[in-house]
């Protein structure tokens, strides 16, 4: 277990030996702040005074704060299998994954550790990006609970991009092969939920399979068993995918 944790936060400290963490977290706050002054301030100007008066009108939480968690699960599609490409394919490219691969430590542990320093990058990303809806609490009054939701949601939706795109690094000797199908792979499964949505040809199924339909429910509020076992499952499969890919290259040199 030491071990492990050893791995996650070696791979942590690495994202930041080199310019690509740190330019992740500028331009996303940067792109996430744009968006939200534009909510914001679309908020004040068109939303709240055409809903003044009305009952059950939509507060700043429901305009302004979940749009900004849904604007970073979309922006995070491109920006995940940036960072997941290393993982294993920059290993192979650079000659050191043998030497990793042929040490003491287990596979299982190797894939977690690195898991865990993906979702460590991932934990400082969310509460960056929650420190500007929070701070709206300063001006006006916020449902937390729905925050808190989405949150989570958010938490949820990055992880199981990471767990895929742990997998396909695994599969891929180049680290840009592996961040353009792991961009794939999210992209498809985002146009399952656009196909399952559609009025002509719409699919439940294809709703469920797909990541966004789980996390609109909890930008909604809405804390579902089901959502979460959605990507529990989902998460736990891939990482299983990955400790089985790096176990049997290893039993086969």
């Amino acid at each position: 277990m030491s071990v492990m944790f050893s791995i996650a936060w070696t791979e942590f400290k690495r994202m930041f030996s080199s310019p690509l963490a740190w330019s992740i977290l500028a331009v996303l706050q940067f792109v996430l702040g744009m968006i939200f002054l534009v909510l914001v301030q679309e908020f004040i100007e068109v939303i709240q005074p055409e809903t003044a008066g009305m009952d059950n009108a939509p507060g700043v939480t429901d305009t302004v704060v979940a749009a900004v968690y849904l604007w970073a699960g979309i922006i995070m599609l491109a920006v995940m299998p940036i960072l997941t490409m290393r993982s294993f394919a920059e290993e192979r490219m650079n000659g050191t994954f043998t030497l990793l691969r042929s040490s003491p430590i287990s596979v299982t542990d190797i894939v977690l550790g690195k898991y865990l320093g993906l979702l460590l990058f991932i934990l400082l990303m969310v509460v960056l990006i929650s420190l500007m809806p929070l701070s709206l609490q300063l001006g006006t009054s916020l449902d937390i609970g729905k925050i808190l939701s989405s949150i989570l949601g958010l938490i949820l939706l990055l992880a199981s991009f990471a767990a895929a795109g742990l997998f396909i690094s695994s599969l891929s000797q180049q680290p840009i092969i592996a961040a353009i199908s792991s961009f794939g792979l999210l992209l498809f499964l985002v146009v399952l939920y656009i196909s399952g949505k559609s009025a002509s040809n719409g699919s439940e199924i294809f709703v469920y399979i797909s990541h966004f339909g789980h996390f609109l429910s909890f930008l909604q509020g809405l804390f579902q068993s089901g959502d979460l076992v959605y990507y529990l499952l989902f998460i736990i499969g891939f990482l299983v995918l990955t400790i089985r890919k790096i176990d049997n290259e290893s039993l086969q040199r």
